[in-house]
């Protein structure tokens, strides 16, 4: 049987090959299975490669999971209550939390799991690398990223087949929901931020989170529609300018985010007009120092 046969008659490959072709390591689950690699080793093992996509899924048709960290993406795992559970869904609760922060929960790469859940995946942040996490964010709300992977449309159990039900493309993970998984679950800085440390907890979780709030913060200014960037950028510098109160987070470091966030508004860049952006972070981060975030990372610890 010849590859264009082969693809043909297994849906698993196709939607194998498909995957890697966005650029998804993919590896091979066990038939009729969401949680059970068919390979050791999997993070490292999964491939884009055609060729040895094709070797694999020659052995049976196994189900495919899409390996989340390498593939630099985030995955909102939404489930449904079981039986006999009280509290909503997780999208319901998903919804809730976007709206206690006040952020938007864009369309993205969305698939429908057997059970009736959701799997929302967008784009990892630049700057931090999250790890998985289960309910942290809310009830029945998983997040799977580095360290994660996730049962690929085509896949089947006993109970259905995962579907895409929303093909737009992904979108970066929102820089409020960066900040809520930066908060509830651990993360490992990708670039070279130093802080100076809170007393006695130099680095480690408290690096991180500073990281991941750099960030959160830079992103959302790079995000701000016109209208909203003077408040977007005075938030985002005084919320900064906490952590350089707090002595996690040099001010230059702070300055130099800052800067090259708004420079990325080009020519639109009068954030305020009687301020200018420069005044407005000056003025917003000298705000934050005044008031300096208190327990840097506790819950990333």
């Amino acid at each position: 049987m010849d590859h264009t046969e082969k693809t043909a008659r297994d849906p698993h490959l196709a939607w194998a090959l498909y995957l890697a072709r966005r650029g998804w390591p993919v590896f091979p689950l066990h038939p009729g299975t969401k949680n059970q690699p068919a390979v050791k080793d999997w993070e490292h093992r999964a491939t884009t490669d055609p060729a040895r996509l094709h070797r694999c899924w020659q052995g049976g048709e196994w189900n495919v999971a899409v390996a989340t960290g390498p593939a630099g993406l985030v995955v909102v795992d939404c489930d449904l209550p079981k039986p006999g559970q009280d509290g909503p869904a997780g999208a319901d609760a998903l919804a809730e939390v976007a709206a206690g922060r006040g952020g938007p929960l864009p369309a993205t790469w969305t698939v429908t799991t057997p059970s009736g859940g959701t799997h929302r995946y967008y784009l990892a942040p630049a700057g931090v690398r999250l790890r998985n996490s289960a309910g942290r964010i809310a009830p029945r709300v998983d997040i799977r990223a580095g360290g994660g992977y996730v049962a690929a449309p085509g896949s089947s159990t006993d109970r259905g087949v995962y579907r895409v039900t929303d093909d737009t493309d992904p979108v970066e993970l929102p820089a409020w929901l960066v900040q809520v998984c930066t908060e509830r679950t651990t993360v490992t800085p990708t670039h070279t931020t130093r802080p100076t440390g809170a007393p006695g907890k130099p680095g480690g979780a408290t690096s991180a989170y500073v990281a991941a709030a750099v960030a959160a913060e830079t992103a959302a200014i790079r995000a701000a529609a016109a209208g909203t960037r003077n408040d977007t950028l005075s938030r985002s510098a005084y919320a900064l300018g906490q952590l350089v109160g707090a002595h996690a987070l040099p001010e230059p470091d702070a300055l130099a985010a800052l800067e090259d966030a708004w420079a990325a508004w080009g020519d639109e860049s009068s954030a305020a007009k009687d301020l200018g952006p420069r005044g407005v972070i000056a003025t917003a981060l000298a705000a934050g120092k005044a008031n300096p975030r208190r327990n840097l990372g506790r819950s990333a610890a």
